[in-house]
C-alpha cells in the first residue's frame, strides 16, 4: 500500500498533529457506536497518534491500534494509558486474523486514504478477518456531492501550541479529478518549513456499500457524524459471514 503522508510519517510535523487538528469531537461519535453495541474488544486502523485508542483503553476496552507511519504510533506510546494498547506498524493487513474484535473502527477519513481500488479492497478484507462473526465495522468518508474541498484551502495562519510557540500552517487544493482530490499543506516551525502532500478518494453511498456487501458485510446503518452535517457519513456494518441466514 501507499506509504503514508509526511504529515503523519514525519516525526516533525507528527508531534504536532495532535495542537492543530483541534479537539476530536469527532470521536464521541465512535464511542457512543462502541457503547451501543457494548464491544469490549476493538481494533483502531489508521489510529495515528492514538486519541482514540487511549480514550478506550482508560474505559476498560481491550485495544489494538494499528498504524503505517512509525512517528505517529511514537507519539501515540507517550500518551498516558498508552501501555495498556497494544500498537502495532503496518496496515490492516498486518494484524492477527484470530484476534475476534467486538469491532474495527477507521475514524479521520482513514476509508479515504486507500486511492487504488486494490489497497480498499484488500483493506475490506482484512478488517472482515479480524472481527468475531456478527462483529461491527464502524467508519466515516466525506459525501463527495458536498464538495467540501472547495473550502479547504488555508492562507497562512498563526496558530500557538500548548507550549507558547507559534507556528504558522497553510494548505492549498493542487488538483481535484473525481475521485482523487489532492492537496498540500505547509508548516513553518522554528524557521523550518515542514511540507505534506496529500490524495484522497472519494467514493459515493452506493459504491461503499456495494464494496461491504462484496466482502460479507450487511450495512446495518448509515448516519450523519453529528459534528459535520451534510458532509461526511458514517458506516455501520456487519459481519455477516458464519450467521444465520
Amino acid at each position: 500500500m501507499r506509504e503514508p503522508d509526511a504529515a503523519f510519517a514525519d516525526a516533525r510535523q507528527a508531534v504536532l498533529y495532535d495542537a492543530l487538528d483541534g479537539d476530536r469531537s469527532d470521536l464521541d461519535a465512535y464511542l457512543a457506536v462502541i457503547d451501543e453495541v457494548s464491544a469490549r474488544r476493538v481494533v483502531d486502523i489508521g489510529c495515528g497518534t492514538g486519541s482514540l485508542a487511549v480514550r478506550l483503553a482508560g474505559a476498560g476496552i481491550a485495544v489494538v491500534g494499528v498504524d503505517p507511519a512509525a512517528a505517529s504510533l511514537d507519539v501515540a506510546r507517550t500518551k498516558p494509558g498508552a501501555g495498556h494498547v497494544t500498537w502495532v506498524h503496518g496496515d490492516a493487513t498486518a494484524l492477527d486474523p484470530g484476534l475476534a474484535a467486538d469491532v474495527a473502527v477507521m475514524t479521520g477519513n482513514v476509508a479515504q486514504v486507500f486511492v487504488a481500488d486494490e489497497d480498499w479492497l484488500r483493506t475490506l478484507h482484512a478488517v472482515h478477518a479480524v472481527l468475531r462473526p456478527g462483529g461491527w465495522f464502524v467508519f466515516e468518508t466525506r459525501r463527495p456531492e458536498a464538495r467540501d474541498w472547495e473550502s479547504w484551502d488555508l492562507p497562512p495562519t498563526p496558530v500557538t501550541l500548548p507550549d507558547g510557540r507559534t507556528v504558522t500552517v497553510s494548505r492549498t487544493v493542487t488538483d481535484v479529478a473525481l475521485p482523487l482530490v489532492r492537496f498540500e499543506g505547509s508548516t513553518i516551525i522554528d524557521g523550518q518549513i515542514l511540507r505534506s502532500a496529500s490524495t484522497l478518494r472519494f467514493r459515493g453511498r452506493d459504491e461503499v456499500e456495494h464494496d461491504l456487501r462484496e466482502h460479507e458485510f450487511a450495512v446495518a446503518d448509515v448516519r450523519e457524524a453529528p459534528d459535520r452535517p451534510g458532509k461526511e457519513l458514517v458506516f455501520l456494518a456487519r459481519s455477516i459471514a458464519g450467521q444465520p441466514t
